[in-house]
Formats: structure tokens, sequence, C-alpha cells
């Protein structure tokens, strides 16, 4: 049997994604996003939802660009740490120990520490209530070099120990289950 709820947000999990913005030294943020994802493949387009009472909306709004850097089990603390402090208060890449670096395209940094960084700039932003929508163009994606299987020339980031948040927890992703596709493939 199952309840009515009032409506909400429960789609779930989702990337504890740790969105990097600014575009000096002086203004780079880390803001902490669970609320990222995919618009479009072709071509290709991300969004995040972000408040905007947060100090990195005017950072993102000012310079229209930012970094969706996934995040791993390794840097969980440091990704939880960048969603509840300010970056009015704290210089997040110094308090967590995460080291910007340089983006190919754009000019916010990427978390050197991050498997995966999805390099965006701003097409439009949706006033939708409590939080507005970036949706963004791809521009470059970087990815670590530890997870390209060089046999296969694949890039691995299963194996990336990816972090996701599950309704105030963060989890580690479990093991595989299947693969697109293998429901309906033929039998051998």
């Amino acid at each position: 049997m199952k309840q009515d709820w009032k409506p909400g947000t429960m789609i779930y999990p989702v990337p504890a994604a740790l969105v990097s913005c600014g575009s000096t030294e002086e203004e780079y943020n880390l803001i902490t996003v669970a609320w990222v994802g995919t618009v479009c493949t072709n071509p290709p387009m991300c969004s995040i939802s972000v408040r905007p009472e947060r100090h990195s909306y005017a950072l993102l709004k000012k310079n229209m660009e930012f970094v969706i850097n996934l995040t791993t089990k390794e840097m969980a603390r440091s990704t939880d740490w960048c969603g509840v402090r300010s970056g009015r208060d704290y210089n997040k890449f110094r308090e967590t120990g995460l080291t910007p670096g340089k983006a190919t395209c754009v000019s916010a940094p990427i978390v050197e520490e991050s498997p995966l960084c999805i390099e965006c700039r701003v097409k439009d932003i949706l006033a939708l209530g409590s939080h507005h929508l970036f949706i963004a163009d791809v521009v470059n994606v970087k990815a670590d070099e530890r997870y390209l299987n060089t046999e296969t020339g694949k890039f691995e980031l299963a194996k990336a120990n990816l972090l996701a948040y599950v309704h105030g927890g963060y989890y580690e992703l479990g093991e595989k289950v299947g693969k697109f596709g293998w429901s309906v493939e033929k039998k051998k």
C-alpha cells in the first residue's frame, strides 16, 4: 500500500557535485549542488539549480560560466563542507584542501581531485521559485586519465567511487546490476 504525501522533489539518487565558479583566484568558489543534470545530448547541455541568496549565485550570473566537478567517496567530507559553509566567509579551496586547476574553455577553475570536470557556459537562467535553473552548453570535459582503460580506450568512470546524494545522506555507488540494453539482448 502507498501513502499520499505533499508534492515534493523526491527524485533520488542524484549526483553530489561540486560546482566551481569565479573568474579570478580571489573570487573562486565551490558550491555543492545535488540538483544537477543532463538537458540535451546534441548539443551537449547541462543544468544546475541554485538559490539566488547563495554566494555563488552572483558569481554564476556575473561570469556566466561554471564547472560541474563529479565527486568521489574520498571527497565526501569536502563536498558536504562546501554545501554548509558560505564562500562569503571562507576560501573553500583552502579550507578543504581541494586544488583549483585550469579549465580549458572557461575561466572558472576545475577541481583537480575530481574524476570528471564538465566545463559549462550559461545559455539561459530560468527563475522558477526557490531556485533558479542555469541551463548551460557543455564546452569541454576534462577526464582523469586514471580511469581511462588504455586497452579498450573507454573511460571507466564507475571505478572512481562516485558519490551520490539520497534524501540527506551521501552514498557510494553499489555493484553493477546490468548495462544499457541487457534486458533485450539475444542470448548467445
